[in-house]
C-alpha cells in the first residue's frame, strides 16, 4: 500500500492523524442537482479528501458541469463508468481511490459542512472494526411522505443507539450514502464487488457480517433528497422482492440454526413471497397466521396453523412477515412472554 502511495506522490496522505478520505459517487442525468453536491462537499471543513465522480452514461448536462468543477479542484476525479449501473459505477470509482478512509455520497444530495471531519475523526477515536453513521434528514420541493418520515425515524432512532442491527431484517439500517469506513475494513467485506441489488443493503448485511461495530451518532450528517425519479424510486432493483433475497440469502447463511422448525407468520404478498422462496430452495417449514380467512387452509401444498395452537416454539425458528405495526407488538408480546429473544428465535422481515 505505501508503494502505492509513493508511485502517485500521496505518501503525504497516509498520515493516520488526518488521513486522506475518498467519497465515492456515482451520478446519472442529475444536472439539476449535482452542483449543489459538489459545493457541499468543497464547503467540508475537513479538506483532505478526493471525490471519485462517476458518470454512469448520462445524457443530459451532468458530466459538462462536472468537469467544469474537476477542472478547477484538482480532488476532483471525473471517470466514465464503462460498464451499466451504480454497481460498476462504484467500482469504477473505487478502483482510482487511493483514501486511508472510505465514503459514498449521492449526486442528488448534499453533505452537512462538518460531515466529513466528525466521522474521520470518530473512526480515528475508535479505529478498525467500526463504522461511523449518521442521522438523517430527508427534504423535497414537494413535500416528503409518511412512509418516508416514519423511515427516517425509525433509522435515526437506532442510529442514536447504535444498535442499527438489532433490526436489520427490517429495512437497510445504514442510509447509503451516510457510513464512513477504513479501507482495510472495506476490503474485508468485499467492497462494492458483489453484483447484488440493493448494493446499499447487501453491504450493511456484510458490514454486519464482518462486525463492524455501528458508532452512536446524534449529529445530522446527510440531507437526503426525495424527488419522483430518484433511482430508489423508479428502477426494478429496488423492488420489494430484491429486498426480501437479500433479507433471506443473510438470514440462512447468518442465522438459521438447521437444528431448529423454520416457521414462517404470515401469510399476505410478503409472506407468500417468502414462502415460495423456501419452498424453491427446498427448506422445510411450518406455516402459521392469526388470519381466520386463512386457517386451515392449503397454500402451495402446506397447511396454515393458528398461531397459538403451534406448540414448538422452543426448539424453532421463526420469520415474521406481517408488516401491520398493531400485529407486531401483539407478537412480539406473546413471543417475548414466552422468554424468546429476538435475533435469535425471531427475526421482524418488516
Amino acid at each position: 500500500m505505501i508503494l502505492r502511495y509513493l508511485a502517485l506522490g500521496y505518501l503525504k496522505n497516509f498520515d493516520m492523524t488526518k488521513p486522506l478520505i475518498s467519497i465515492i459517487t456515482p451520478f446519472k442525468n442529475t444536472s439539476q442537482f449535482i452542483a449543489q453536491c459538489i459545493e457541499s462537499i468543497q464547503m467540508q471543513t475537513e479538506e483532505n479528501w478526493e471525490l471519485l465522480i462517476v458518470d454512469d452514461h448520462s445524457n443530459d448536462t451532468s458530466f459538462e458541469i462536472v468537469n467544469e468543477y474537476a477542472a478547477k479542484d484538482s480532488r476532483i476525479k471525473i471517470l466514465k463508468n464503462t460498464k451499466t449501473g451504480i454497481i460498476s459505477a462504484l467500482q469504477t470509482g473505487y478502483n482510482h481511490s487511493i483514501g486511508k478512509l472510505i465514503t459514498r455520497m449521492d449526486s442528488d444530495d448534499i453533505m452537512p459542512t462538518e460531515k466529513l471531519k466528525s466521522m474521520s475523526q470518530e473512526l480515528i477515536n475508535h479505529g478498525r472494526g467500526y463504522v461511523s453513521i449518521g442521522i438523517v434528514k430527508y427534504f423535497s420541493d414537494s413535500g416528503i411522505s409518511d412512509g418516508y418520515h416514519k423511515y427516517e425515524s425509525w433509522l435515526n432512532r437506532l442510529t442514536l443507539s447504535g444498535t442499527n442491527y438489532n433490526e436489520i431484517y427490517k429495512e437497510c439500517v445504514i442510509a447509503s450514502p451516510c457510513w464512513m469506513v477504513f479501507r482495510e475494513d472495506f476490503d474485508k467485506c468485499d467492497g462494492f464487488n458483489p453484483n447484488i441489488y440493493p448494493e446499499d443493503y447487501d453491504l450493511t448485511f456484510r458490514f454486519y457480517k464482518y462486525n463492524l461495530k455501528c458508532i452512536p451518532s446524534n449529529n445530522i450528517r446527510h440531507y437526503w433528497r426525495d424527488y419522483a425519479i430518484r433511482t430508489s424510486r423508479t428502477h426494478e432493483h429496488y423492488a420489494q422482492n430484491y429486498f426480501l433475497d437479500i433479507k433471506l440469502k443473510y438470514f440462512l447463511e447468518l442465522e438459521q440454526n438447521t437444528l431448529k422448525t423454520l416457521v414462517l407468520w404470515g401469510a399476505g404478498n410478503k409472506g407468500k413471497t417468502i414462502a415460495k422462496m423456501l419452498i424453491n430452495m427446498k427448506i422445510n417449514f411450518k406455516w402459521i397466521c392469526d388470519n381466520p380467512k386463512k386457517i386451515g387452509k392449503d397454500i402451495y401444498g402446506i397447511k396454515l396453523k393458528y398461531y397459538k395452537d403451534f406448540k414448538d416454539y422452543y426448539s424453532s425458528q421463526s420469520i415474521i412477515s406481517l408488516a401491520n405495526t398493531c400485529d407486531q407488538h401483539e407478537i412480539s408480546f406473546f413471543l417475548k412472554s414466552k422468554k424468546l429473544k429476538s435475533m435469535t428465535d425471531y427475526f421482524f422481515f418488516c
